[in-house]
C-alpha cells in the first residue's frame, strides 16, 4: 500500500517533451521519458497575454500616421494579436495531474527546450 502512494505521488508532477499542440482548444499532448506513448491531451493553463509566433500569420504593429510626406513613409498599418501562451512542440514542460487513475492533467509551465537543458547539464 505504501509504495502504491509513492507511485501515486511521483505521477502527479511530472517533466516531459511536447509532441502536439492545438491552440484553439488549448491541449497539447506531452511525451515522458518513461513512456513510449504521448499522454492524451493535457489542458493548457491560462495564463499571462504574449505575442505569440506559434502561428504561420506575421505578426504587425498598431497603425502608425506618416510624418515627412515621402510614400515610402505613408500611413500604414501592421496587425498585431496578443494570445495566451501556448507551449511549442519540442518545448520540456511541468505537468500536474489530478489524484487516481486516468485523470486529467495540466501543463503549468515550460521549463525550456531539450537543447536548452543539455546546455545546462
Amino acid at each position: 500500500m505504501e509504495r502504491e502512494m509513492e507511485t501515486s505521488l511521483e505521477n502527479l508532477v511530472r517533466v516531459g517533451t511536447v509532441t502536439w499542440t492545438d491552440p484553439v482548444k488549448r491541449v497539447a499532448r506531452v511525451k515522458f521519458q518513461d513512456m513510449d506513448l504521448p499522454s492524451a491531451p493535457l489542458h493548457v493553463l491560462a495564463n499571462r497575454p504574449y505575442i505569440p509566433d506559434y502561428e504561420t500569420k506575421p505578426q504587425r504593429t498598431e497603425f502608425e500616421a506618416g510624418g515627412s510626406g515621402d510614400p515610402a513613409f505613408a500611413s500604414h498599418k501592421h496587425d498585431l494579436l496578443i494570445k495566451p501562451w501556448m507551449p511549442k512542440v519540442n518545448a520540456v514542460v511541468l505537468c500536474i495531474y489530478l489524484p487516481g487513475f486516468n485523470t486529467d492533467g495540466y501543463i503549468l509551465g515550460e521549463i525550456g527546450t531539450q537543447g536548452e537543458l543539455k546546455q545546462m547539464e
